[in-house]
């Protein structure tokens, strides 16, 4: 059963994520489905760019703590987003937290609708936004994510545009997205691809540096007691032991 849904429009194709009753929470099944629509999409000269999207309520959860992706593989997808030669475009009208907002941050423009809401939730069952950080870190107000990373707080669609983490917000996340696709569509694969290549160079610089180091820091810390006591909680419904 697929959970990652194409459709096609006058050289535009849509990605949904497409496993609303997990929240479209990153699994392996999901990471990998997205990766190869999003080689097909490179290969494919009838796509102009790409529109991550999702149905249901959630655009992503963030890790699905019962299939998580091995952290060199979510790294992957995100680079595979920051370098695909097209650009792609996020499209949120739910909620997104934890690792979902890398994708976010590995998109080259996201819109979101005011039902949106977002939040780093990762230091709220003991680990750390590592991976993400590749992507988000070059992009973002550094004094709003200190507190967003540190507080685990939710955060609103005009919030995420303020810092940088969406371009822009608005009502109707389609009417925002709108404009934008009419300039991709009237844009040179060339155009968009040399273009991309330019605003991506320092982005891609972080992997190279430090990809290795947040993999292994995520991986360390889901594998540590603390972690296993932050999980469980969420699992079930409670506060984990460190809450006042």
């Amino acid at each position: 059963m697929t959970v990652v849904r194409r459709a096609h429009e006058r050289g535009i194709t849509t990605l949904a994520l497409d496993a609303p009753e997990r929240r479209n929470a990153l699994s392996a099944q999901l990471v990998g489905e997205l990766a190869d629509a999003l080689t097909e999409c490179g290969k494919d000269g009838d796509v102009r760019a790409v529109v991550l999207t999702h149905t249901g309520n959630t655009f992503s959860a963030g890790a699905d703590l019962r299939d998580p992706p091995d952290p060199d593989v979510l790294v992957a997808l995100l680079r595979q987003i920051v370098e695909l030669p097209k650009p792609v475009v996020a499209r949120v009208t739910g909620h997104v937290r934890a690792g979902g907002l890398g994708l976010l941050g590995a998109c080259d423009i996201a819109v979101a609708s005011q039902e949106a809401t977002f939040a780093f939730t990762e230091v709220r069952i003991g680990v750390a936004p590592a991976v993400i950080s590749l992507p988000l870190l070059p992009r973002l107000d550094p004094r709003a994510v200190a507190r967003y990373y540190l507080t685990g707080e939710k955060f609103d669609a005009d919030e995420a545009a303020r810092i940088g983490l969406v371009t822009a917000a608005g009502e109707d996340a389609d009417d925002v997205l709108a404009p934008v696709l009419d300039g991709l569509r009237r844009s040179s694969p060339q155009g968009l691809a040399e273009t991309k290549r330019l605003l991506t160079a320092k982005v891609l610089d972080t992997f190279d540096r430090d990809a290795a180091d947040l993999t292994a820091l995520s991986a360390r810390l889901f594998s540590s007691a603390g972690a296993r006591e932050g999980m469980t909680a969420f699992l079930e419904r409670r506060d984990p032991s460190w809450v006042w």
